[in-house]
């Protein structure tokens, strides 16, 4: 699993710099609600520029499983994302592609998770991992909101071993202590590095990742 991703990726120079930065993974957005969405074609050209070590992550919002497949397959991604309202059953068409569950979480926490998963883990298509955002009424993702760091850590454990992605409205100033305080898989922003909507900020960007990357190695030095 990565440790550091920047989603919303929509132009060659926004990829370049996300990779130099140090964040091993990116987020290509397929959803056409979205002010980050990018088309295939597009998509492939940002793809074609990133470093083989760099986890390319499609993230879809109620797309066809076939959709879905052929996007993955065609452009050669490494991580199917669903943020949108996927039903259970629909994890088991995807085969050996490994995907990542998100979450929009209200103010019932992660219950609604924990049911998900159970669903899953019945039908023997558990995830990947899961992505833990913030709701907003009518938003998938990108809306910059945060997610109640406490109500997480109290139902971690509800998760069992699954990877957890923490999303939802991190930035270069809260990221270690999202990291600190969760203590996630990984860690996930889109507009907490944006000069607007779908345009990175380069500068945000390295803080963004340097900030994540010492918060990490501390959390690994503390539990060693």
């Amino acid at each position: 699993m990565f440790r550091v991703k920047i989603c919303g990726i929509t132009n060659r120079e926004d990829a370049v710099t996300a990779a130099d930065s140090g964040a091993d993974a990116v987020g290509l957005n397929f959803f056409d609600g979205s002010p980050r969405c990018v088309t295939r074609e597009l998509a492939r050209e940002i793809l074609e520029i990133l470093p083989p070590q760099v986890t390319k992550v499609g993230v879809f919002v109620n797309s066809s499983a076939a959709e879905i497949r052929k996007t993955f397959d065609e452009l050669g991604l490494d991580v199917i994302q669903l943020h949108g309202d996927e039903p259970p059953p629909m994890l088991g068409l995807f085969g050996n592609r490994p995907v990542i569950r998100a979450f929009r979480c209200r103010d019932t926490g992660l219950n609604p998770v924990v049911d998900y998963i159970e669903k899953c883990t019945r039908l023997a298509c558990i995830p990947y991992g899961v992505l833990i955002d913030a709701y907003y009424p009518g938003q998938y993702g990108g809306t910059g909101r945060a997610v109640d760091w406490n109500t997480v850590v109290r139902q971690r454990t509800e998760l069992g071993d699954l990877k957890l992605v923490l999303a939802g409205g991190l930035t270069p100033a809260n990221v270690a202590k999202g990291i600190t305080t969760v203590q996630p898989t990984a860690v996930d922003t889109a507009s907490g590095v944006e000069s607007s909507p779908g345009i990175k900020d380069a500068a945000k960007l390295h803080e963004f990742v340097s900030a994540a990357e010492n918060a990490f190695a501390a959390l690994l030095d503390d539990n060693q």
